[in-house]
């Protein structure tokens, strides 16, 4: 059995809005609020939805590139938010990000050798020059040549820069790497060329992706598991093979519905009413009921659990199941 690399228990991330805490609920943001999970070794895990569904967040906070605000996350075992000084340092070495914007997350004064062999700078124990020829090492592995090495991130395209974001996540030879929008940036063409190489990355590396996307085309394609976010909670989990063939959630249904030029499209199209609701001032019980065709009045009164509805297959809906706007449950 494979066993788990990464776990969340009731992760949560909450911020204080800016201009005090005049309003919403308890005056605070709840990016991410009680999201459990499990990565595990060599597997693509998605996650997925809306703008705003604290998805980006989540991944950062694993990290701790945002500072969580309560539960744990386990890499390995060991509690990522008890950790400091080296043996924080040691476990950044195998959890590495790939962002979404190549030309932000690059900076424009460093050369690519110095941006793709910083992570060797900083963990110390390489000379210059061997920092040099892994990097030009790395740099063919990702698809580009070794003399782009003393280059600058202006001279590159798009698609080559994220080359080199993902050479530099390489670079310490990680273990979990977190990939957050790292093809929405890119043309559709450049974006296929870029999923083919995370995905031979990951069998010749060994790597196991926590994979961050609005896209749910692209999720179909490179993923194992998917988590659906909506409002900073998880509210469905499953293999991506059940996700995309009987999606229990109303939310999920109606993210898949708008997928163009899938093989179910006499699927109705799926509109969903009203805007997403403030992380400040959510909605009472089940966050999604504002908009939820299905909303009954239990819906408003109780917060839906993430259950197993069906082998393997988790939802935080009272009434699961496949329905559709306007027909009978």
């Amino acid at each position: 059995m494979t066993e788990t690399l990464l776990e969340l228990e009731n992760l949560k991330t909450y911020y204080q809005p800016r201009g005090g805490l005049s309003r919403g609920s308890g005056g605070v943001v709840k990016a991410v609020d009680g999201v459990s999970l499990s990565i595990r070794e060599g597997e693509t895990f998605a996650l997925v939805g809306e703008s705003g569904c604290g998805k980006t967040t989540l991944g950062r906070s694993i990290v701790r590139l945002e500072e969580p605000t309560d539960g744990r996350v386990l890499f390995q075992g060991a509690d990522i938010r008890t950790l400091s000084g080296k043996a924080l340092k040691a476990v950044r070495r195998d959890i590495q990000m790939i962002f979404q914007d190549p030309h932000s997350s690059l900076n424009p004064r460093m050369r690519v050798v110095d941006l793709v062999g910083e992570g060797l700078a900083v963990q110390g124990g390489a000379s210059r020059r061997e920092r040099e020829e892994k990097v030009a090492e790395l740099l063919g592995v990702v698809g580009l040549r070794a003399d782009h090495l003393h280059r600058y991130p202006h001279e590159f395209s798009g698609g080559q820069r994220q080359r080199i974001g993902i050479a530099r996540a390489l670079m310490l030879r990680p273990k979990l790497v977190i990939a957050d929008e790292a093809v929405s940036a890119l043309d559709v063409s450049v974006r296929a060329q870029v999923l083919n190489l995370l995905a031979d990355l990951q069998r010749d590396f060994g790597l196991t992706y926590l994979f961050i996307s609005h896209d749910l085309s692209v999720v179909e394609y490179i993923s194992d598991r998917v988590g659906v976010m909506y409002l900073g909670r998880l509210v469905e989990l499953t293999t991506a093979t059940d996700l995309y063939a009987d999606p229990q959630m109303p939310y999920t249904q109606a993210l898949l519905s708008a997928i163009p030029d899938r093989a179910d499209a006499g699927r109705q199209r799926i509109v969903l009413g009203g805007d997403v609701p403030s992380p400040l001032n959510p909605p009472s019980g089940c966050p999604f009921r504002t908009r939820c065709w299905r909303a009954r009045a239990r819906c408003e009164q109780e917060v839906p659990l993430l259950r197993e509805v069906r082998p393997d297959h988790w939802a935080a809906c009272h009434f699961p199941g496949k329905s559709e706007p306007g027909k009978n449950d």
